[in-house]
């Protein structure tokens, strides 16, 4: 199998990983519920798991960091514990369903959200901020690069954008993280939610936010902390403001690993490589006859995600083909992201992803893009 489904998780990880999941599943207690060496053993990983994310988005605070199980959990805790009915929200069409549907039921129990449009080829205009700015506008919720098109945000002028007006900053890193740089403090960001899975190569049930200085979230979850215990309330200190019940300390000793590993590698070896393979395989394809490529390839920073059709070939079957007759796994559909399939046209035949990683080769990639010329040939 030549797997090019990367964006929606990473499949082959460093060794390092599941040797630290597995160590961990031996030696872990639970974090917080004790004094024992177990659980000290299980606080101590955990706890260095929270500075090394926070190094890698330039969180000042490693109790900053709170685990979650994924993005979509980050997200949900960041867009219900910051704003509330009367609040006006600004995001962006190219947003996955872990910040719409939120946002959509923010709509629904009397909050306001406006969005940037998004163009026929999935591109937005940042000079639209001022359009739908409005007096009760309190925070700005963005995705820093589409899982559709792979274009990135210049979160740099959004941040500009959110600072200047004192609003909140949220940004989806699902797609970014490990692959573009991001420096909380430097871009005035408030909140990164994060996912393990994907760029980050740790396990799946990984995943948390980044939470500046001085920010008050609302708890989406209350519940056991290990700490006190004698509250009615969960208790207010981060991390365990946000971290009701027990963490996933066996997955988060694999993302330490796997966090190491991205250190030793380095993040910009990690983006030239999977960058180059998207490139190779989007020039491979790009003018065959019936194939459509989608998002902005004139310089745009962007991840390695590639996503076309086959004239009106239904994205469903062409990745079935795709699997069943070459081997080769991607994404079809609408990638949760259907604000962005209307803009492009796309909504009733999807699209088919093709996403890298560092385990991915040349050789993986032309074979791929020789895959779509003969599923072209016969359309």
């Amino acid at each position: 199998m030549i797997y090019l489904d990367n964006a929606a998780t990473t499949r082959t990880k460093p060794p390092c990983v599941a040797r630290a999941v597995t160590e961990a599943m031996s030696d872990f207690g639970n974090s917080g519920r004790g004094t024992h060496d177990d659980a000290l053993t299980a606080a101590r990983v955990i706890y260095q798991t929270r500075e090394q994310v926070a190094a890698l988005v330039g969180c000042p605070r490693p109790d900053h960091v709170c685990f979650t199980a994924n993005s979509t959990e980050a997200l949900n805790i960041a867009i219900a514990g910051l704003f509330g009915p009367g609040d006006h929200v600004i995001s962006t069409d190219l947003e996955h369903n872990s910040v719409l549907r939120p946002l959509y039921r923010l709509r629904a129990q009397g909050g306001e959200v406006g969005f940037l449009p998004a163009d026929s080829r999935g591109r937005i205009d940042l000079d639209d901020l001022e359009k739908v700015i409005r007096p009760n506008t309190r925070g700005v919720i963005c995705t820093h690069a589409s899982n559709v098109t792979g274009d990135a945000v210049d979160i740099t002028r959004v941040s500009a954008f959110a600072h200047a007006h004192g609003l909140i900053l949220v940004v989806d890193a699902s797609q970014s993280a490990g692959l573009l740089p991001l420096d909380m403090v430097k871009q005035h960001i408030d909140v990164v939610c994060f996912t393990g899975h994907k760029g980050l190569y740790g396990p799946q049930g990984t995943g948390g936010l980044c939470i500046r200085e001085g920010l008050e979230i609302r708890p989406w979850k209350v519940g056991g902390s290990g700490v006190h215990s004698y509250l009615e309330t969960q208790p207010p200190e981060y991390p365990t403001r946000l971290e009701a019940g027990t963490l996933n300390g066996h997955g988060l000793a694999g993302l330490s690993a796997a966090l190491d590993w991205l250190e030793q590698t380095g993040v910009e070896a990690v983006r030239e490589h999977d960058l180059a393979l998207a490139r190779q395989f989007y020039e491979q394809v790009r003018l065959l006859p019936g194939v459509t490529v989608y998002g902005d390839w004139d310089g745009t920073p962007r991840v390695p995600v590639v996503s076309l059709n086959l004239s009106n070939w239904d994205s469903g079957e062409v990745s079935d083909d795709l699997a069943e007759r070459f081997g080769i796994a991607t994404r079809p559909g609408a990638h949760c992201a259907p604000r962005m399939h209307r803009a492009l046209g796309t909504e009733a035949q999807g699209t088919v992803r093709f996403s890298w990683a560092w385990f991915n080769t040349k050789a993986e990639t032309g074979a791929a893009a020789r895959a779509v010329a003969e599923l072209a040939r016969e359309r």
